[in-house]
């Protein structure tokens, strides 16, 4: 006699659970949240940029006029002693913090969760706007050729000389003072993270309580 031959399994072998949070859509997903954050960190760029226009405005209003006067041969400050060279360093620097500190709360009221891409377009964005503003108040102040407007307006007659950033250190004054008011309005309002105590409880098994013990019987 001959054993029966043991059947074989033909079912089909199926591949191992990769578990969760591997499948074919998590690398898309990921691609999307990336692409996601730096459109908005390129439109905060952008839009903060744009707000330059604004710092150099301001700039040309209210910064201190420096008063030139010229002989016929030469051109002389008419004031010596007069500080309005620093002042307009001073007053940029004034301008474009308190232009950060406006669209630093723009930004958070607008984009409450934050990230990465929104905290660099804000900084990168503070630092074109002073730049722009820069030169826009520059093309719009007094002529540029201090030589030329002298000879215009004649000798013994006060003229403005242009506006002139000596201080480029004042450049970065819009996107440090956006960074100090981002982070405390993120500090303070912004939304938060659970603690790793809820976590670690929610991640508890919760097991059912045990069965009450068998009531004793009397012999």
């Amino acid at each position: 006699m001959t054993a029966p031959l043991t059947p074989h399994d033909h079912s089909p072998h199926l591949p191992p659970d990769p578990g969760p949070g591997s499948g074919p859509g998590k690398g898309g997903d990921r691609r999307k949240a990336v692409l996601s954050e730096v459109g908005r960190g390129a439109l905060v760029a952008l839009l903060v940029t744009v707000c330059g226009i604004a710092l150099g405005l301001l700039w040309l209003w209210l910064s201190p006029r420096v008063p030139l006067v010229s002989d016929g041969k030469a051109v002389y400050l008419k004031d010596t002693e007069g500080e309005e060279a620093i002042g307009g360093d001073g007053a940029f620097a004034l301008i474009a913090a308190g232009l950060g500190v406006l669209t630093a709360a723009a930004v958070f009221w607008r984009y409450r969760r934050g990230g990465v891409g929104v905290v660099l377009g804000l900084a990168a964005g503070g630092i074109l706007a002073s730049v722009v503003g820069w030169r826009l108040g520059v093309w719009l102040g007094p002529d540029t050729d201090i030589v030329a407007h002298a000879t215009a307006v004649g000798p013994k007659v006060v003229f403005d000389a242009p506006l002139e950033l000596r201080a480029k250190s004042a450049l970065v004054a819009w996107s440090v003072a956006a960074m100090i008011v981002h982070l405390a309005l993120t500090s303070a309002f912004g939304p938060r993270e659970p603690h790793d105590t809820d976590f670690a409880d929610s991640q508890t098994p919760q097991w059912p309580p045990p069965p009450p013990p068998p009531p004793a019987q009397d012999e």
